[in-house]
């Protein structure tokens, strides 16, 4: 279920208590890592990191008023998730991968951009922080540019 939540501190309040904890963890993890320029926010029911319009004034290509989505965290009901935007390919998806088996010998329940953990002992907070590390808004905005490109050219 989608939150209502208008604030992080409102969504934060609202959760269960065996998932607080592990949320405001990862939060502060992304927080303390995420470079410059991103802004935190609450986007689609979840504490979202956005590239704000002020450095991409197009914005989100499904809803142009939302700000561009790079990476969110969601208490669902049955998993914990983490989704970034750009970890579905590419270098970074390698590197994500080869760090995962550092820090963790669970198997990687991954999607796309969506990252899933059963349980709040299973999430590697140190390396969610690395991942928020890995790039800037300028970077992200040139992959989902071209991502966009790409997938216009195809219709």
């Amino acid at each position: 279920m989608q939150s209502k939540a208008k604030t992080v501190a409102e969504y934060l309040k609202s959760l269960p208590d065996d998932r607080k904890k592990i949320i405001s963890d990862l939060r502060n993890a992304i927080l303390k890592n995420l470079p410059k320029g991103f802004e935190e926010t609450m986007q689609y029911g979840m504490i979202t990191y956005v590239v704000p319009h002020k450095l991409f004034p197009a914005g989100y290509h499904v809803n142009p008023k939302d700000p561009l989505p790079f990476m969110s965290l969601a208490s669902q009901k049955n998993h914990i998730a983490v989704y970034h935007m750009a970890v579905f390919e590419g270098e970074l998806l390698e590197w994500f991968t080869e760090e995962w088996k550092k820090f963790s010998n669970k198997k990687l329940d991954m999607g796309k951009s969506c990252i899933r953990f059963k349980k709040a002992e299973d999430v590697p907070i140190v390396l969610i922080g690395k991942l928020a590390s890995k790039m800037t808004p300028g970077q992200w905005i040139k992959i989902y540019e071209g991502k966009l490109k790409a997938s216009q050219k195809k219709k």
